[in-house]
């Protein structure tokens, strides 16, 4: 009798080239985590190790530049990639040979997700870093992530409210990314509704169109919101993969997210802000501990 096993099976293959978070809660360990907990495959390369906790970063060591080269070579020399998705690359020469790498590779899709400073305010990325972002990646880019305090250093200027979303996106679009969405949690914390805004290019009978889509969802009433940056791109890198359209892999993606930080609200993990809860599909919702049974 024939065996009627599969003689393989195809799952979206996502590559991560980001930091490294030694909390656990951020880069490439909140990447892997998303993208195993969505069912893809993840792979990493690691741009820069840093000494962080959930009080904050201390300390940021850039990985040599032909070491990220040989790890990306590493990867697209033996596995078919599926989709890149970029997180911090904390010097104008990472984003260079990052960029160069990719190009050399025939790398098609990209999510960016420009990270120049943490949630506890350090910088991970200054002017120049943005600069060569600006200048080498966004032209090859799927889909950029910001959130306010990086439209703020992208565009040299302050984003005040809702009402400047779809002009930031509009300059950015300019930059070159087929997409742009730009994160409303930075807004006024006395916001109890976040907005989203996507933009994004499309063809229309051969002519360039210009789309837009609000996603607007509740904020959720937690500290522990270390890593949702990362967790929100690699979501989205995950579903594009798997085959999603644009604007359903952002939908998907906020969702889960969403969930993720509903479910940690209650873990208790470092004296700080901590992360979501990425695998909240495969265990029970995090809730407060019960005193003493004894």
């Amino acid at each position: 009798m024939k065996s009627t096993l599969p003689t393989s099976v195809q799952i979206p293959k996502v590559l991560t080239i980001a930091g490294s978070d030694s909390s656990g809660g951020a880069g490439l360990q909140a990447d892997l985590k998303v993208i195993t907990a969505l069912g893809g495959y993840g792979m990493s390369v690691i741009t820069a190790i840093t000494a962080q906790n959930t009080l904050g970063v201390i300390r940021i060591q850039d990985v040599d530049l032909d070491v990220v080269e040989a790890q990306i070579d590493a990867v697209f020399l033996d596995i078919e990639v599926d989709i890149v998705k970029i997180g911090m690359l904390a010097s104008p020469e990472i984003v260079g040979i990052v960029a160069s790498s990719l190009r050399r590779h025939g790398v098609k899709k990209i999510i960016l997700d420009p990270v120049l400073r943490a949630t506890s305010g350090a910088s991970l990325g200054g002017d120049d870093t943005a600069g060569a972002m600006i200048t080498q990646l966004f032209p090859m880019a799927t889909l950029i992530t910001p959130n306010l305090d990086e439209v703020s250093l992208l565009l040299g200027r302050d984003i005040a409210g809702l009402q400047d979303f779809k002009l930031a996106a509009e300059e950015l679009l300019d930059m070159g990314p087929q997409a742009v969405l730009i994160k409303g949690g930075h807004l006024d914390s006395t916001h109890t509704q976040l907005t989203d805004y996507l933009m994004w290019r499309t063809l229309e009978d051969g002519l360039e169109v210009v789309q837009s889509k609000e996603f607007k969802h509740d904020r959720v009433n937690t500290e522990n919101t270390h890593g949702t940056g990362c967790s929100l791109a690699s979501a989205i890198a995950t579903y594009l993969a798997d085959g999603h359209d644009l604007s359903h892999a952002v939908g998907k993606a906020i969702s889960y997210v969403e969930a993720g930080l509903e479910a940690g609200r209650f873990l208790s993990i470092g004296e700080g802000p901590g992360p979501l809860w990425h695998m909240h599909d495969f265990y029970p919702t995090a809730l407060p501990l019960e005193e003493d049974k004894t």
